[in-house]
């Protein structure tokens, strides 16, 4: 079982007040990609004392400390996620802003392939495909 944002600030140190503890219990529990205007709304609706400031102060603590990735896909505003061991690629629909997240083998064999066509070995890498849903 994975840990929590909670469990990964206690092992790197980070000092939970009961603010950021809210903080990090709602983005444990978001199964898309916020930003810090949907990560204050749903932390507001938990303790209304939580202001903005305090949730964009946390949200760029967590990403310092290794705990949030930060993604700023096209168009839109930098949205967060867990930072997970497991690697994954975005498909984020234009119009409804929907995230999915996937893994290919064939894509990750392909950019390999590419890497050593031009003399590198790859390290890392990030792939966003942008779309738009076709009607069934």
């Amino acid at each position: 079982m994975s840990e929590t944002i909670e469990q990964k600030c206690l092992s790197k140190g980070v000092k939970l007040t009961d603010q950021r503890k809210v903080i990090a219990q709602v983005m444990s529990q978001s199964s898309d990609h916020p930003d810090v205007d949907e990560l204050y709304h749903r932390v507001s609706k938990i303790d209304p004392k939580i202001s903005i400031a305090t949730v964009y102060r946390t949200v760029k603590l967590f990403e310092e400390s290794g705990i949030l990735a930060k993604h700023e896909f096209k168009g839109g505003k930098a949205r967060y996620e867990e930072l997970n061991e497991g690697h994954h690629d975005h498909l984020i629909d234009v119009k409804s802003g929907e995230i999915i997240e996937f893994v290919d083998e064939e894509i990750e064999k392909l950019q390999k392939k590419v890497a050593e066509k031009y003399g590198y070995k790859l390290v890392d890498h990030k792939l966003e495909l942008y779309g738009i849903k076709k009607k069934s």
